[in-house]
């Protein structure tokens, strides 16, 4: 289930998503909002995405995870607009028969929309306000 939406994220909607009695594991990423970014200080960051293109990437990077491994099923949901410090701006949860595939498709797919999804980052200071790229961390 791929969803962007201005709502607060929900885990339990995320784990209610991953259900599945053949899965042996489920992994979760959640990403907040910290109160240091690249530009220093942060007060919140504001997410703006062009929705229809940045599902359709998320779909995409979704079917390569499935072939890549064998999931049972996978969620994404990314928050956009304001999101202050401490709130949540993107959950990722992989439910797999096996740990392995389960970590390592939840990495590849949050190392890829990162870096693939047109979803833009504001990082929003007492300051300044500076967008900044995605970058894949290793």
């Amino acid at each position: 289930m791929i969803r962007i939406t201005n709502d607060r994220l929900n885990l339990e909607e995320v784990m209610l998503e991953l259900e599945d009695n053949s899965a042996g594991a489920v992994s979760i990423f959640i990403g907040n909002v910290r109160n240091r970014g690249r530009s220093g200080n942060v007060s919140e960051i504001y997410y703006e995405s062009y929705s229809k293109m940045a599902e359709q990437k998320m779909r995409e990077i979704e079917n390569e995870a499935q072939t890549k491994w064998e999931i049972k099923k996978l969620v994404v949901f990314h928050r956009i607009g304001n999101i202050k410090v401490g709130e949540t701006s993107i959950m990722i949860g992989v439910s797999s028969e096996h740990r392995q595939e389960a970590f390592e498709a939840c990495k590849y797919v949050i190392d890829n929309v990162k870096t693939r999804v047109p979803i833009w980052k504001k990082e929003i200071s007492e300051e300044s306000q500076k967008w900044v790229e995605g970058i894949l961390l290793e």
